[in-house]
């Protein structure tokens, strides 16, 4: 039997294999892991879904692959490889033999589907009667929708992303031609940079692309402003040393982001359109119930930002220690695409690196961000006194689609209040 990717979940229908374990002639039992694939921002193993030995694998490290496509046959243990009962025709073999596919005997082909979503003149894509007529019903073409059943099988899974990937490319702006009233977008251009002297090229890694394409999409679907201001973190900084002690024999640190995470959803509640996204399709804010933040984490493959979960609902000790868990799992690429789904609200904190204001992109469908910098010493006026203070720069990003200044000079006044007026109880043990 040929085993094939299973559907990775919405919106992830393809990836880039980083990690091969297994090769022609190995033992494998079920769920023994595969590969690995790296999908969006994280790292996933591909287990394997039955027994047996391994016949001949279709993959290498680098290769991309898609939802039902190929990655080894298996065969039962102890057995030669078995040659098909009718002699295959390739169709579309490349010249390294790489997603080679062939057609399947006259019996079986009733139980094909294209691997690549790609029509196949002649063969009807494997599905149930009641599945083919609800696709006629709605127009939709099941030789364009992969299955990821057994033997490529559709199913209304797989019918079911097929048009949320649809909506979701109707509702994305179109990179192409500019709009009216837009500039004219230069044409990229290849420049060769070694005529000038000694350069070193290095390959963006499937994440850097993400990266750079989820970027580009942010700043051009969104008109950004950015709204700046100071809190005075010296009150929250001494109980932060104070109780550091203790939350390190409970197995955490206690870190300023801890306190960022509380004093976010304590000012979120008081503002809800911060914790909203534009409905662009239906032309609707969505107002959040539920406090997801999603906290910026530096690896050395680039920013991945895992999402804290009803964040409002848990303590001090709870967020650090979930804090410190899925920084661990970013930073070694463990993370799963599910713990990078669902966020609200963003935070980007740079302190630790250093430098001050700056300017964060909102991490779309979110509508806001929070960048903050490295506390610095500063001397304030309070009345006729002049004191020491230790001022955390911060910096708001806000869809002016959604948010207006008022709004977002309002939210920002009361998250500093927040900051200077931070509960002691709330950070005992």
């Amino acid at each position: 039997m040929d085993l094939k990717l299973p559907h990775l979940g919405e919106g992830a229908d393809s990836g880039t294999v980083v990690n091969l374990f297994v090769k022609e002639g190995d033992q494998l039992t079920k769920d023994q892991a595969i590969l690995e694939l790296e999908n969006e921002k994280a790292v996933a193993t591909i287990p394997s879904t039955a027994a047996g030995t391994v016949g001949k694998v279709y993959v290498k490290p680098g290769d991309k692959l898609s939802v039902g496509q190929r990655i080894l046959t298996l065969k039962e243990s102890g057995e030669p490889a078995q040659k098909p009962a009718t002699e295959n025709k390739p169709i579309g073999v490349k010249a390294d033999g790489e997603d080679a596919r062939q057609e399947p005997p006259e019996a079986e082909k009733t139980d094909s589907a294209p691997e690549d979503g790609e029509p196949t003149p002649g063969i009807p894509p494997a599905a149930a009667p009641s599945l083919r007529k609800l696709a006629r019903d709605l127009g939709i073409d099941l030789t364009k929708v992969r299955g990821s059943a057994r033997g490529g099988r559709i199913i209304l899974e797989d019918v079911r992303g097929y048009i949320q990937r649809l909506q979701r490319l109707a509702a994305q702006p179109a990179t192409g031609a500019p709009g009216p009233g837009q500039p004219q977008r230069a044409a990229a251009e290849q420049i060769d940079f070694s005529k000038w002297g000694s350069v070193l090229k290095k390959t963006l890694s499937p994440l850097r692309q993400v990266i750079a394409r989820r970027m580009l999409e942010n700043w051009n679907a969104i008109p950004h402003v950015t709204q700046f201001d100071e809190a005075d973190i010296s009150v929250l900084n001494e109980l932060r040393k104070k109780y550091a002690a203790a939350y390190e024999q409970k197995g955490t640190r206690l870190t300023l982001t801890s306190f960022v995470l509380k004093v976010v959803c304590e000012t979120l509640k008081k503002h809800p359109m911060l914790n909203s996204s534009l409905d662009e399709i239906a032309q609707e804010i969505v107002i959040k119930e539920y406090f997801h933040i999603g906290v910026a984490v530096d690896t050395d493959a680039g920013l991945i930002v895992p999402v804290i979960r009803d964040a409002d609902k848990k303590n001090l000790l709870e967020l650090s220690k979930e804090l410190e868990e899925l920084a661990k799992k970013a930073r070694d690429r463990k993370v799963s695409a599910e713990e990078l789904k669902g966020g609200t609200f963003t935070i980007s904190n740079q302190g630790g690196i250093g430098g001050a204001q700056f300017t964060p992109i909102i991490n779309r469908p979110e509508v806001a961000i929070l960048g903050l910098g490295r506390g610095s010493a500063k001397a304030i006026v309070r009345g006729d006194r002049i004191q020491a203070g230790l001022m955390l720069p911060l910096g708001l990003s806000y869809d002016h689609r959604v948010i207006d200044g008022g709004a977002a000079a309002r939210f920002i006044v009361d998250l500093v209040q927040a900051f200077e007026a931070f509960k002691e109880e709330d950070v005992k043990l």
